[in-house]
């Protein structure tokens, strides 16, 4: 059995945004030369996610209007994990409900999805360098 590992790197201006990562886990694809297999993506950070959904702007704005909807940022008096000084309880609350990983099955050399299915980096407490880990098993 073959493995591969990378680390994907983000470092957004924003405090919240969803970036599709599908084209750089295809690279990553590629150059493990895996054609059978599994491939995991976690974000290695607590205040952002990772999860498979479609690609489509409307859909964005709703899961943003949802998750601020169930977890505002403010007041940031309202948390009490923010009583060590940080802003961002809201930010772990809304990684919870969106999901640390996802795992996606390889055939044939490529990623095997459903349709429209594809893989987002939500981020929910950005300004700062965040990292996705890539990992990669099979033949």
């Amino acid at each position: 059995m073959k493995s591969y590992r990378k680390e994907l790197w983000f470092d957004l201006p924003k405090r919240r945004a969803f970036v599709n990562i599908t084209p750089q886990l295809e690279e990553c694809l590629k150059e493990s030369v895996i054609k059978e297999g599994l491939m995991l993506v976690n974000a290695m950070h607590i205040t952002s996610s990772v999860f498979i959904n479609d690609d489509e702007p409307g859909l964005h704005a709703d899961f943003e209007e949802w998750l601020e909807n169930l977890a505002p940022h403010e007041p940031v008096s309202k948390y009490r994990h923010n009583r060590t000084g940080e802003d961002n309880a809201d930010a772990h609350l809304k990684r919870q409900v969106m999901g640390r990983e996802v795992v996606v099955a390889i055939t044939q050399g490529r990623l095997d999805f459903g349709p429209w299915e594809q893989v987002f980096y939500g981020e929910f407490d950005g300004r700062r360098k965040k990292r996705v880990l890539v990992k990669i098993i099979g033949e």
